[in-house]
């Protein structure tokens, strides 16, 4: 058979992280071990029934059994700006300051493609999502690593950052609350950030992935709150984890015109939109009583407290998250990233995603999900403390 070769755009991606973990515990799982897989960010609970009852509805509708409009219909941006100006009060326009996104991470991959040519520079928080790292390679741009220090409540220092390179930088990442450090940012910091942009010229982009999830009663701050955010930059957000909605795929970008301009213009030439009987549910998510959410974020929360009350009793002293469904955990002495998350899953069974793959800068910790009961979290620490590594 004839083998084809890649193209250099495919070559240049880097390796995809979670498909290693994946294989691993698939491994373990298929000889027969009980394991508690913490390691991956896929939300453990069901949709609220009644969008998955708004769906079955619209799917009947033979209006959604045509193409969708291109660019996303009609009702579910003005659903968006409606979303924005009653959770953070914040105008959007659905015409021009909304793209419709097939989850947020395809808009994360396509913005770099949308704005950077090759060789021009890019600023990554680290650690980071590493599919930022996938848009960019396809651009064939370059970063600059943004380090995420505990000294610095894991934000971007961004006097550290030399002019040259902040002079240079088209494009900057941020995400907050913050996959895979759990911390959140403040209208202050997101202030500076918009001060900084316009004075290098260079265009933000916040994946608000997890805009939901905050706990000890803080709300997540949205960087378009604050003023002058959308004059250099775009929010990403995604349905996937506020409504467990992971497997609908379904985003927005909303922000600065001339950037949802471009995602629109490359979405117009790779889809013809998502099923309109989607977009409908997607529509009565964001518009109907959102005291799933609220309970979503209570379950969270519960489940926080019983890993960590369950470590703290094993000698492990970590910090509390402060928002998403992660715990960032330093590793004992001894260990780094890999070998830590190694000896969890062989000895113990259970899987966690070493913090290194984020970035260097997550070397000595790993990431844990919050994405089991309290049982099976309970469980897992109680497993990690038979190992006799904290005394």
């Amino acid at each position: 058979m004839q083998q084809f070769a890649f193209s250099d755009s495919l070559n240049r991606l880097p390796q995809q992280f979670f498909a290693q973990l994946v294989q691993k515990v698939n491994k373990l799982t298929d000889e027969g071990h009980d394991v508690i897989n913490l390691g991956q960010g896929n939300p453990d609970l069901s949709t609220p029934n009644y969008i998955v009852e708004e769906l079955k509805v619209a799917a009947e509708n033979p209006d959604h059994h045509k193409y969708s409009p291109f660019r996303g219909q009609p009702f579910l941006k003005q659903a968006i700006a409606d979303f924005y100006k009653q959770t953070y009060d914040v105008d959007i326009d659905p015409a021009s300051e909304v793209a419709v996104l097939f989850g947020a991470k395809t808009g994360l991959v396509e913005i770099s493609q949308c704005l950077l040519n090759p060789g021009d520079l890019a600023l990554l928080p680290d650690p980071g999502y590493p599919d930022y790292l996938s848009g960019i390679a396809l651009a064939n741009a370059r970063t600059s690593m943004m380090p995420l220090k505990k000294e610095n409540n894991f934000l971007p220092d961004y006097l550290a950052i030399p002019d040259d390179i902040k002079n240079q930088a088209k494009l900057m990442f941020l995400n907050y609350p913050n996959n895979p450090t759990s911390a959140m940012a403040s209208q202050t910091f997101f202030d500076d950030t918009v001060k900084m942009a316009k004075k290098h010229r260079l265009c933000v982009v916040h994946d608000f992935a997890y805009g939901a999830i905050g706990y000890d009663g803080k709300k997540p701050q949205s960087f378009l709150q604050s003023a002058g955010a959308k004059d250099i930059g775009v929010e990403m957000y995604t349905l996937s984890k506020t409504y467990n909605m992971a497997g609908w795929r379904v985003g927005f970008a909303v922000g600065n015109a001339s950037v949802i301009e471009s995602l629109n213009l490359i979405q117009d030439h790779l889809y013809v939109s998502l099923f309109g009987a989607i977009q409908q549910a997607a529509q009565k998510a964001l518009l109907s009583d959102q005291r799933d959410v609220t309970h979503l974020v209570e379950t969270y929360e519960r489940r926080r407290n019983a890993l960590i009350n369950s470590l703290h009793a094993i000698g492990w002293r970590v910090e509390p998250p402060q928002g998403t469904f992660f715990a960032w955990l330093p590793v004992p002495e001894g260990y780094t990233s890999e070998t830590f998350a190694k000896c969890l899953l062989q000895e113990a069974h259970v899987a966690v995603a070493p913090g290194n793959g984020f970035g260097e800068a997550g070397e000595g910790y790993i990431r844990v999900g919050l994405l089991a009961s309290e049982k099976r979290l309970e469980e897992a620490a109680k497993r990690i403390g038979k190992l006799n590594l904290f005394r």
